[in-house]
This record gives C-alpha cells, sequence and structure tokens, in this order.
C-alpha cells in the first residue's frame, strides 16, 4: 500500500522528536512576541517564564569547584561564558573544512551544551540573576537548534539516498525494478550493436536541411514555397508553429524512436546521448542527464577534500517541463502508442509505476521540508530553514528587519545569525548578498567592541574581496601598538585577505585624512609636527613588517614626505624618512631580480626610487642649512674687560681675549665648512640627474596626481633653496659664488629658471645685482673678476 505524505511525515520526524527537539517545537507559537521583546532593556528576562524552569539535575560533582570556579568570580557568568562562545565557535568554524559542514553543525550543538551544563551549575551553586539564567536557557534553545538542523539536514540534502532507503524498506518497488531490469535486459540482447548502424541524413549539424533552406532564401536564391522556421534553437517549431525541412522531420522522427529503443534497452542512456551528439543535437544529449537523482557526497562522507556533486538539483522543474511537454499534441509522441510487442507494453507501465513511487518519496521530503520550515527561534525562538529559496528569502528578510532596528542586537544572537549564514554558504545555497554581508559586519563590529582581536580577520575574510579589504583596513587603523599591528597582519595572512592591499589602504586612509587636496604653503605659520602629522608617520610601519612590501613603503612614505615638504614641515618629512631602513632601494631592487632576473625594474618602481633619492637630496640640504644657521648664531660672545682692573684681573682679561680669539678663528672655520657643505648639499638638488623630481623614465600620457604635486613641489622647493644658498653665500661674503648660482640656474639645460615665478625671479635679480656692487667696492668687475 502506497504511503500518504502525512504518513511519510510522521514516520520521518517521530523518532527524532528527541526531549530537546519536543523544547523547540514548543516554542514555535512565541515567533510573534520577539519583535517586541527586542526593544525591551531586558530582553532575556522578557521571555522567561521562570529562570529556573525545566532543571532536573540538582546535584553536584567533585570537579564542579575546579571547573567553574572563574565563573563563579564574573559579575554576570552567563555573559561571560556567551562571550567565550566567540573564540569557540570561530575555532570550530575553522577546523572543519568545506566538506565537513555536519562535524560543524555536531560541534556547534556541543559547545552551546557544554556551557548549559556550567551556567546551570553555576546558578544552583552560587544563585546567579535571572539574566544569567535567560542566557542559559537561550544557549539551551541554540543547542537544540543546531543539533536539529544536523538531522535534518542529513536526510534533505540527497535525493538519492531517499531513494535508496524507499527500495530498503518497500517490496513492491523493488519487485517493480526487477521486472523493469529483466524486460530492459532482454531487449538489449535483441538490438545487439543496434547504434552503430543507424543512418541519418544529417550529421554532425542540427536540422542540416533546414539550414541549408534559411541560408538560400537570405541570399534570394530561390523562393521556399512551405514557410519554414526563421530560427533554428531547439524550441523554434513550437515557439514559432512553422515546420522543419522535410528531411530534418524525418531525421527527427527516426531519431526519437530510436532514442526510444535504446532507452529501453537496459537503459542505454549513454548509447542514446552519443547517438544525439553525431546528429548534431548535443542540446537533447544534455537533457538526458535530468532524470538523475541528486546527491552531494560532501554532506556525509567528512572527508577533508571535495567530490563531485551526483545529479540534478532541479530534478523536480526538469520532470515538470517533461510532463508539459508529453502533453503537447504537436510533438512526436513515443510511449504506449508505439509499443510493439507484449514486453514492451508491460515494460512501459512498470516503468511508470517505478517512477512514480520514486517521485511520491521525493516528493514527500519536499513537504517534510517545508513543513519543518515553520519552526523558529532567535532569543525565544529557533532557525530552522531548509534549501528552498523562498523561505530562505524570507529569512534574510527577517534578518535585515532586525538589523535595522534601533536597538542593537544580543551578542548571542548575532554569533548565531552569522553562523546560520556562513553555513548556508557552505552549503552551496544562494543568499541575499547584501544581508549577508550586513550580518558579518555587525557581527564584525561586535568583535572590534568586545576586543575580540584574534577573531576579527576570519570573519572579515568571508566578506567579499574588496569590502573584506576596505572593513579590515578600517579596523587597523585603530591599532597602534606594534606587537599588536604585527599580530593582525598574521592573522590576516593566516585568513586568506590580501595583505599587501590592506596595508597598502590603511596608509592611504590616513595619509588622505586631511583631504586629498595637496595644498602649498609658502608662508607657513606652524611648521611643528602635529599628533595628526605623527599619526603620517607611524602610518609608514604598517608596510615594514614584510620585506616585501618595501617598494609600497617606498610610495607611500614618498606621498607623505610631498605633503609635508609642501608646507614646510621639514622636521616630519625627516621622521618619515629615517622610518625607512636604509637598504630599502636595495631590497626593492634584490626582490625584483629574485623575480624577473632578466628584466628591468617597471618604471613605477624606478620612479618611486628615484623620488626618493630627491627628497633625501633635498632633506640633506636642508639639514646642511639648519647646521650653518644653528652655527652662524652661536658666534663666540666677546669678553668685556673690567675698568679700573687690577694687574692679576688684567691678565685674565688678556686670557679670556685670547681665548675668545681662538674660539672665533674654530668659529669661523667651520663656518666656512658648513657653508661649502649648503653650497654641496644644495647644488647636488639644483643639479640632480636629469632633474629633481622629474620622472624617468618619463611614463608616456601620465598625468597622475603624484606627477602634479611632484611639478608642483620643484616649483616650491628649488627657488626656496636658491634663495637659501644666495642667503649662506651673501652672508659669508662670498659674492663671486652667488654671481655662480645664477649662472646655474640660468644654464638653458637645466630648465631651473622656469620653475621661478616672475615675482621670486625679481627678487632673486635684485639680490644678485647687490652682490655684483659689493664686488664693485672690493675693486672687482661686476661678476667678481680683477
Amino acid at each position: 500500500m502506497l504511503r500518504t505524505p502525512g504518513s511519510l511525515f510522521r514516520q520521518a520526524v517521530t523518532p527524532r522528536l528527541n526531549p530537546d527537539v519536543s523544547a523547540i517545537i514548543a516554542t514555535g507559537n512565541k515567533s510573534q512576541r520577539f519583535t517586541r521583546n527586542l526593544d525591551d532593556s531586558d530582553w532575556t528576562n522578557s521571555i522567561l517564564p521562570s529562570p529556573r524552569s525545566g532543571w532536573a539535575d540538582t546535584s553536584f560533582t567533585d570537579d564542579f569547584t575546579n571547573v567553574n570556579s572563574a565563573l563563579l568570580r564574573e559579575d554576570d557568568p552567563g555573559e561571560s561564558a556567551a562571550s567565550s562562545l566567540l573564540s569557540d565557535f570561530l575555532s570550530a568554524f575553522l577546523k572543519h573544512s568545506s566538506s565537513a559542514v555536519f562535524d560543524l553543525l555536531e560541534d556547534y550543538h556541543n559547545l552551546c551544551l557544554d556551557k548549559v551544563e556550567v551556567l546551570q551549575k553555576v546558578v544552583q551553586r552560587a544563585g546567579a540573576s535571572s539574566r544569567t539564567a535567560g542566557v542559559r536557557w537561550i544557549l539551551q534553545q541554540e543547542s537544540s537548534t543546531w543539533r536539529l538542523m544536523t538531522s535534518l539536514y542529513r536526510y534533505l540534502q540527497s535525493e538519492k539516498l531517499v531513494v535508496e532507503q524507499l527500495f530498503q524498506r518497500d517490496a513492491v518497488i523493488r519487485q517493480g525494478q526487477l521486472v523493469v531490469d529483466w524486460l530492459e535486459s532482454i531487449a538489449k540482447d535483441q538490438i545487439g550493436d543496434f547504434s552503430d548502424n543507424i543512418e541519418f541524413y544529417a550529421k554532425n549539424v542540427c536540422w542540416e536541411n533546414t539550414l541549408h533552406a534559411l541560408k538560400l532564401r537570405r541570399r534570394g536564391s530561390v523562393g521556399l514555397s512551405i514557410p519554414l522556421v526563421t530560427e533554428l534553437d531547439p524550441d523554434a517549431p513550437l515557439r514559432q508553429q512553422r515546420p522543419l525541412a522535410n528531411l530534418d522531420r524525418e531525421d527527427d522522427t527516426r531519431l526519437l524512436k530510436n532514442l526510444l529503443t535504446l532507452i529501453r534497452a537496459a537503459g542505454m542512456t549513454l548509447e542514446a546521448q552519443r547517438l544525439c551528439k553525431r546528429c548534431g543535437q548535443a542540446w537533447r544529449a544534455a537533457t538526458l542527464e535530468g532524470w538523475k537523482l541528486y546527491h552531494d557526497p560532501n554532506m556525509t562522507s567528512g572527508l577533508g577534500r571535495l567530490t563531485p556533486v551526483e545529479g540534478n538539483p532541479n530534478r523536480r522543474i526538469w520532470k515538470l517541463c517533461c510532463w508539459s511537454l508529453s502533453e503537447e499534441v504537436r510533438l512526436k509522441t513515443y510511449l504506449l502508442p508505439v509499443c510493439e510487442s507484449w514486453e514492451d507494453c508491460v515494460w512501459a507501465y512498470f516503468r511508470v509505476l517505478v517512477d512514480s513511487l520514486v517521485e511520491q518519496e521525493v516528493t514527500s521530503s519536499v513537504l517534510l521540508k517545508r513543513l519543518i520550515t515553520s519552526i523558529i527561534i532567535t532569543t525565544s525562538n529557533i532557525i530552522i530553514i531548509n534549501s528552498n529559496t523562498i523561505f530562505i528569502n524570507s529569512l534574510m528578510e527577517e534578518f535585515s528587519d532586525w538589523l535595522s532596528s534601533s536597538k542593537p542586537l544580543p551578542s548571542h544572537l548575532l554569533r548565531f545569525m552569522t553562523h546560520l549564514v556562513l553555513f548556508y554558504s557552505s552549503l552551496g545555497i544562494a543568499l541575499k548578498e547584501e544581508v549577508c554581508v550586513a550580518v558579518l559586519q555587525s557581527y564584525i563590529t561586535l568583535l572590534i567592541e568586545e576586543q575580540q582581536s584574534e577573531l576579527i580577520a576570519s570573519y572579515t575574510s568571508q566578506l567579499p574581496t574588496a569590502l573584506a579589504v576596505q572593513r579590515y583596513a578600517s579596523y587597523l587603523e585603530g591599532v597602534s601598538q606594534t606587537e599588536q599591528q604585527r599580530r593582525a597582519l598574521h592573522l590576516a595572512a593566516d585568513a586568506g585577505l590580501d595583505v599587501a592591499a590592506v596595508t597598502q589602504l590603511v596608509v592611504e586612509a590616513v595619509r588622505e585624512r586631511d583631504g586629498p587636496e595637496f595644498t602649498p604653503h609658502t608662508h607657513t605659520l606652524e611648521t611643528n609636527t602635529t599628533q595628526d602629522d605623527q599619526k603620517k608617520i607611524d602610518v609608514i610601519d604598517w608596510l615594514l613588517f614584510e620585506s616585501a612590501h618595501r617598494a609600497e613603503a617606498l610610495k607611500q612614505s614618498n606621498a607623505i614626505m610631498r605633503r609635508f615638504l609642501a608646507v614646510q614641515k621639514h622636521e616630519a618629512a625627516k621622521a618619515v624618512f629615517s622610518k625607512l631602513p636604509a637598504d630599502s632601494v636595495k631590497e626593492v631592487q634584490r626582490q625584483w631580480a629574485g623575480l624577473q632576473p632578466d628584466t628591468p625594474l617597471p618604471a613605477e618602481d624606478l620612479n618611486a626610487i628615484r623620488e626618493h633619492r630627491c627628497i633625501q637630496a633635498y632633506l640633506e640640504a636642508h639639514e646642511a642649512f639648519s647646521d650653518w644657521f644653528s652655527h652662524s648664531s652661536s658666534a663666540p660672545q666677546k669678553p668685556v674687560p673690567a675698568s679700573q682692573a687690577k694687574f692679576t684681573e688684567r691678565v685674565a682679561n688678556e686670557m679670556r681675549e685670547n681665548e675668545y680669539q681662538v674660539e672665533c678663528t674654530a668659529w669661523r672655520g667651520r663656518l666656512q665648512v658648513l657653508v661649502d657643505e649648503v653650497k654641496e648639499r644644495v647644488y647636488q638638488v639644483l643639479l640632480f640627474a636629469d632633474g629633481w623630481m622629474i620622472n624617468t623614465p618619463e611614463v608616456r600620457g601620465e598625468v597622475s596626481e603624484r606627477s602634479l604635486q611632484m611639478a608642483l613641489l620643484r616649483s616650491l622647493c628649488v627657488p626656496r633653496l636658491s634663495f637659501l644658498l644666495l642667503s649662506v653665500l651673501t652672508s659669508s661674503s662670498r659674492h663671486q659664488e652667488a654671481l655662480q648660482l645664477a649662472d646655474v640656474l640660468a644654464a638653458a639645460n637645466n630648465h631651473l629658471h622656469q620653475v621661478f615665478s616672475k615675482e621670486d625671479l625679481r627678487r632673486f635679480l635684485q639680490k644678485i645685482r647687490e652682490s655684483s656692487l659689493m664686488l664693485l667696492d672690493c675693486g672687482l668687475d661686476a661678476l667678481g673678476y680683477t
């Protein structure tokens, strides 16, 4: 006797109704209370009829004190226990591969159950608040949820297993299949090498004669008396209600008859598919795959490696399409009307009998899925949603509503939602990406607030790649301790995040925190290093943990120093420069040589190295000027002799005067050395090979922000250094060398005069004129020659 869907449901569910599941189903009528309770200040109290309800075990064990002593010392043992599940769940998630999802669910169940047992004993022994008891109750419901999901999905993930179990317990279907196998084996013996002897007009090309006729009509070569199809997709004859060419229709009729013969002969589906491909109808061969029962061996194998999924996950849709096509009177019919013998008719009836029983069983399992879907809890309800897209979309909408609530969700609920989403993703179920992202984002925010630094990278890596990089970079902006930074990058690498992209984004975010505008000032009021400046200096550390990021460190440090130099914050620029290891340039070259030994560095890296050296030359020149200025401002003080001094005092005055003269001589000697140093360093900038702050090789067509900043910095720093050197030379009475500086700036090959504004040139020439006058006063010509 055939089983009804109701009896099948009772048979499948009743053995699984253990006390945990019964408790879950009993809470199903509370689903409407959650929205109200979510806004309550004490949500755990609002869902409990009695904090101590459901306790059966009141005994204590000897090892209780050792296990729970830490919890007893906590102000809120319930929250402490729930918080520890954050790391426990991640450990379980990372321990199991994507193919061991049911082992993962079992671990989730056990983790929650362990906390339930601990909290129950804590409450019994120490007497805890109703909030702690509420947490215990919530974790108990969650534990039951994971257990139910494990049981359900093991059963519902394979049509193949459902049918295998049907054959094991149902004698009728086994006997029917035996008759089918017997009849098919007889037919197979009779046809022999049937498929090798089939001939068709069309070979390799589907509906070759119709195609030829359509080509002739397109060229206008010949008219067609019969209106044939104008398109050649498989559905064209039925959709357009137009025929194929006569020879193609004959081929199709013969093909369909032969296909039925092959399927009739012990289910020679592979032979039938090869025949379809020989006739150019690969699409028809593909349709013969649709009958196979779906089975995902990864759900039950527990192996560490993935194995291919079997069958058709949309087999019900395929069946419905086949049924619809069988009712189409315009299509060829091949079943009872073409049965030519008694054996054919018996085969048809028994084949339909077996298929009907199989479909009833598979359909009843789908009904089971839909019935189970009604079981929901969150805080007071359990969420169990099957792989049916409609129900999962409804769940995602519910999640979205919860996340948009003005009140923050409890940490237990966010953890549960996150791992439920990850579970469905591991099954390959299509979810609403925006909701999944929102759930993960909320959970990551919770982990950051709870300072669960060891967990953040793993969950961030579950986000879409670009968003994961952005989210983790945003988190790293708040990590300041060196060891914490190093650990955070290590965790990111273990989680599979793009560490290079993350660190680059962190640096760029901090670097452009004041805005992307490059705003130089020729008269900056504040040149001291501020707190914000220090953050920009320190952010380079993110790129120095791994030598592989050294090229990016060069580029980012250059960008930061460009901004500092533009506003004359030289000390801040020096601090950035000193962050980079001295061997940075060699390290970049060494790494590239290891990758492409016969290829020069890319233009981007060459220009970064060149810019780094340009900035180095400028900082050294400015440092030399600072040393000169500091020394020139600290001239020895001439001693003041005492009036009416006695002999001993006069002797002391003479000694102080002699010491002063010695100091002055040494000071003047040192000053001239520093003048030479300033001159040398400034000329290294002015005569920098191929031009200071100019890309070489020049990237054609490049008009990037970087190139514009470099050009602007060149127009600021070259005149600035020129005036500094001029002031040093004139204050040291080295006027002839000042005139030589003018020659260097005016040289056509240097193009240095082009970066001066008209006002700067006027001022510079005025000072050169003053030096010429000083030379004339010394008896020399205007250029300093005798």
